[in-house]
């Protein structure tokens, strides 16, 4: 089980709070108000309709304790489990208006985050046997990020840097930046070394062979190869088993399901792939509502 930490549940509640103010506004739900009786209780269950990975269930969790604090949700798998077309994944009881009011924003949460770890799953089990990790981007919905991240380890990835805060990544653009007052990546590499006082790796981005070189040379940590063909990547990972072992690599841009594997093959550490967090279907989940009774 992926484990559920305080960060998660901050994010978790500041986005319970906005949907349900997105979907209840100031009236509420005028039309379950109007039609179901508020002493009504009653019991409803999640179904998977779709074969999937599971991921979310302590946000349907909040959704439903904000509206009805005596809710009672039992899980029948955790998060982090596949599951079949047709699976029960739990079962609800709580006030009736609650469940009706609350069946969309538990759902949406449930089936974007299930949706996430279920694509990184397929990713995960295209390279499985081989000494290769998949990885996150920053490529994230904005606000969502620790808990898409957390999704991505459900489905058996790895996070990358949670942010700009936690992680160096030299990349193109700095390095365009620096060229223009006449600077390189050997300038780069001193300033950071200098100013920096935490002990982060340090990564940088290539997109050939020469820099692949520079980098190695001056002292990289990792390096992030960026939308490179196979037979340079496999170049790439000679070059590095003969200059500087210890380097990581990490093979990034293009990455799909059908070539992932042959990516990993090339002998590359890591693969990052943005289309995890910012290209993943969700999962198709269902609330059931199976009868009420008034108290």
């Amino acid at each position: 089980m992926t484990s559920w930490s305080k960060l998660e549940e901050q994010s978790a509640q500041v986005l319970v709070k906005l949907a349900l103010e997105e979907d209840l506004g100031q009236q509420g739900d005028i039309t379950t108000d109007i039609l179901i009786g508020a002493e009504w209780r009653g019991t409803a269950c999640i179904i998977a309709r779709r074969a999937g990975v599971i991921c979310g269930r302590r946000l349907a969790e909040i959704v439903l304790g904000r509206l009805d604090p005596g809710a009672e949700i039992h899980w029948d798998c955790e998060d982090g489990s596949k599951v079949s077309a047709g699976t029960k994944i739990g079962q609800v009881r709580a006030q009736v208006r609650a469940l009706l009011s609350a069946e969309r924003t538990a759902l949406n949460f449930l089936q974007k985050l299930s949706g996430v770890a279920t694509l990184t799953q397929q990713y995960v089990q295209a390279i499985d046997g081989l000494p290769c990790v998949i990885l996150d981007t920053r490529k994230t919905t904005p606000g969502w990020r620790v808990l898409e991240k957390y999704a991505v380890r459900c489905g058996g990835g790895q996070n990358h840097r949670r942010g700009l805060y936690d992680g160096i990544l030299i990349k193109d653009n700095h390095l365009a930046a620096l060229r223009e007052r006449g600077q390189d990546l050997a300038y780069a590499l001193r300033q950071i070394r200098l100013r920096l006082t935490s002990c982060f790796p340090i990564e940088i981005e290539a997109e050939n062979l020469e820099q692949v070189a520079q980098a190695l040379q001056e002292g990289a940590d990792i390096i992030l190869l960026d939308n490179m063909p196979l037979d340079m990547l496999r170049q790439a990972v000679e070059l590095r088993n003969r200059l500087a072992p210890r380097v990581l690599l990490e093979a990034s841009g293009g990455i799909t399901l059908e070539n992932v594997r042959a990516v990993a093959e090339t002998g590359v550490d890591r693969i990052s792939i943005g289309a995890l967090t910012h290209s993943a279907p969700a999962l198709d989940l269902a609330l059931e509502f199976l009868g009420c009774r008034e108290h």
